[in-house]
């Protein structure tokens, strides 16, 4: 009673809202000169950041930019129509705030570990803010729950701002820079700044493992994987036209692991879904190659691949040596492994997620997320970026 409660709340909040885009004044040459020498400023009241020894006095980098899904959607789809957000408690009770943002964590996703590792204020969300370049210079996230590389993929789910939508959200942002600051700040603005790319996961959940428009039949793995890859690298190119140069490019996790597919397979003792994960490292395994041929093809770029299913893996089989004792049960949820029903409710939560993998049926603990965040940066605990991390990167290009 109390879930159905619930889920007529969830549909009762599900409304579109209308973001305006009000014009931008004029900017200050000291504005402009921040592009080229940039200086730090503080992060949102809203979401504040918290201080490490590694944070850097001066941002490494004039700005981070995210496309991408729920693993690094910080707030986008909390102005859209959809089942897949994140604005309601337990979803943010370990963030800074404490609150719920929009993130689909308890607490950090990977990018508020790297903005902070770079020097720069948490990354806002796209259709959070107000138009002006002052709130969009140091980095806008577009990432949406839900989104997938194919147009339609998590459409049953509501709206969604996809791959190729966010890529023309990013070039919007890039034609404002253009207008208020000038061509030439726009431009050194985009070619030092780092590009996140964290997407290709819901291609799968909610498109080829559902087997949407009989594509099992049309698609082996290995041709659909080689799909999505060509497709992902098309875009890649099209953000490099527009003087994009640093991009990080996230690999798939490994989800035959995740509580969700541990539950609907009836999984033993925690035992991955083998079927599952094979093809998420088939994906990978194209993508580090088409990686490589595009820094070759490229001039002057500087593209990196971070494989994420290596990555957790690592944590998965090293999870006491993180503090990680429940490595297959969500932390909220319901059902066998808290990965039939999603995470709804502050009930259906555990007290502790530090020493857990899984938040919910696909999203890792925060916990998680900084131990990933770490391996992206210099692969503190395990190699996962090639041919560099992102410390080399930005070390690289200075």
């Amino acid at each position: 009673m109390a879930i159905n409660l619930l889920l007529v709340t969830l549909l009762c909040i599900l409304i579109s809202t209308v973001v305006s885009q009000p014009g931008s004044p004029p900017f200050p040459q000291e504005l402009i000169n921040a592009i080229i020498s940039p200086t730090p400023s503080p992060s949102s009241s809203s979401i504040p950041s918290t201080p490490t020894p590694s944070i850097p006095q001066t941002p490494l980098v004039p700005a981070l930019f995210v496309i991408g899904d729920s693993s690094v959607d910080c707030g986008n789809n909390n102005f859209l129509g959809t089942f897949a957000r994140a604005d309601h408690l337990p979803y943010g009770r370990d963030f800074d705030t404490h609150q719920p943002t929009g993130r689909f964590c308890n607490g950090r996703i990977p990018v508020d570990y790297l903005a902070l590792r770079l020097g720069l204020p948490f990354v806002p969300s796209y259709l959070g803010q107000n138009g002006r370049v002052e709130g969009m210079i140091q980095g806008l996230n577009y990432a949406s729950a839900g989104a997938g590389i194919i147009f339609t993929s998590g459409s049953e789910l509501g709206q969604h701002v996809s791959f190729t939508q966010q890529v023309q959200q990013f070039t919007d942002t890039y034609q404002q820079f253009i207008l208020s600051l000038g061509e030439q700040a726009a431009i050194d603005l985009i070619s030092n700044s780092v590009l996140y790319i964290s997407i290709g996961i819901n291609d799968y959940i909610h498109y080829y493992l559902r087997n949407v428009s009989n594509v099992q039949n049309l698609y082996l793995p290995w041709s659909f994987n080689q799909f999505l890859a060509s497709t992902l690298r098309q875009e890649i190119k099209n953000l490099y036209s527009i003087n994009v140069m640093k991009v990080v490019v996230m690999g798939l996790a490994p989800i035959g692991c995740a509580p969700h597919y541990l539950s609907q397979y009836r999984m033993k003792d925690g035992q991955c879904v083998e079927e599952i994960n094979n093809t998420v490292m088939e994906f990978n395994f194209v993508m580090r190659y088409m990686i490589e041929e595009l820094r070759k093809e490229l001039p002057d770029s500087n593209i990196i691949f971070c494989d994420v299913f290596e990555g957790s893996m690592d944590i998965i089989k090293n999870s006491e040596h993180h503090g990680l004792n429940v490595t297959a049960d969500a932390c909220c949820g319901l059902g066998e492994y808290k990965g039939f029903v999603m995470c709804l409710s502050p009930e259906m939560a555990c007290s502790n997620a530090s020493n857990h993998i899984w938040w919910d049926q696909f999203h890792p603990t925060d916990a998680v997320n900084a131990i990933l965040a770490d391996n992206v940066w210099n692969g503190l605990h395990t190699k996962m970026c090639y041919p560099m991390n992102l410390e080399e990167m930005v070390a690289f290009d200075s």
